[in-house]
């Protein structure tokens, strides 16, 4: 599989080229067009009880549509639902990568996704607290709320970065949760919750708005009865 991306970087989306008979992982409703003659398959990865824990614990979709190019080759054109930008990640095989809720696009058939645990300052910060981590070789497509930024972390560097900004990081990176502020008040005053402390050496995609405030500042908006 070949990922071109264009109308980067508001507007992202992926154009995954597939060999003849080559299929593609994709993200249930993402889809936005593939060429003629291209054949999808939905299912819950890994079988009923992972496809569960696919969608109570990490938030995404139950079911993974898998799209089947024929023996001329085809593509999928994918789109996330919220406005931002598109990285494409090379898995060598050796390193994996934690993907946090709603970022998980698309992956070559090679890359294998599952549900991992990744910390009550994701759970409590809204944006779910199991991940999906993908490993194996091939690409993996996320996408990002806003713009996106890599952060390059050397051995023993460190970072802080608010829960809802993170997109996605390699397992080279060592991580743990925390409030960003002591005490309920501080944390109520401050207008912050938890944050994830990264360590390196590896790489941490973030994004420049964050899911949940939007969706907080949406109910807002929404006249009360």
């Amino acid at each position: 599989m070949q990922v071109n991306v264009r109308q980067q970087p508001s507007f992202a989306v992926a154009r995954l080229m597939l060999a003849p008979g080559e299929p593609a992982q994709v993200e249930a409703g993402a889809m936005m067009a593939t060429s003629y003659g291209v054949q999808v398959q939905s299912k819950a990865q890994g079988g009923i009880m992972k496809g569960l824990g696919r969608a109570f614990l990490s938030g995404e979709s139950f079911f993974i549509s898998t799209f089947t190019a024929p023996q001329n080759g085809g593509w999928v054109d994918v789109a996330a639902n919220l406005p931002g930008d598109i990285q494409v990640i090379n898995l060598d095989g050796r390193t994996g990568w934690c993907v946090t809720k709603g970022s998980w696009l698309a992956s070559s058939h090679a890359v294998t996704t599952e549900t991992r645990w990744g910390g009550f300052g994701n759970l409590v910060g809204g944006e779910g607290g199991f991940l999906t981590h993908a490993h194996g070789q091939g690409q993996l497509v996320v996408a990002c709320y806003g713009a996106l930024e890599t952060v390059t972390l050397q051995p023993g560097e460190v970072v802080t970065i608010d829960s809802g900004h993170v997109v996605a990081y390699a397992d080279t990176v060592q991580t743990q949760t925390r409030k960003v502020a002591s005490g309920i008040m501080q944390s109520i005053k401050s207008g912050e919750g938890l944050v994830f402390d990264f360590a390196g050496p590896g790489q941490v995609l973030t994004q420049t708005r964050n899911p949940s405030a939007l969706a907080a500042w949406v109910v807002a908006q929404v006249p009360q009865r």
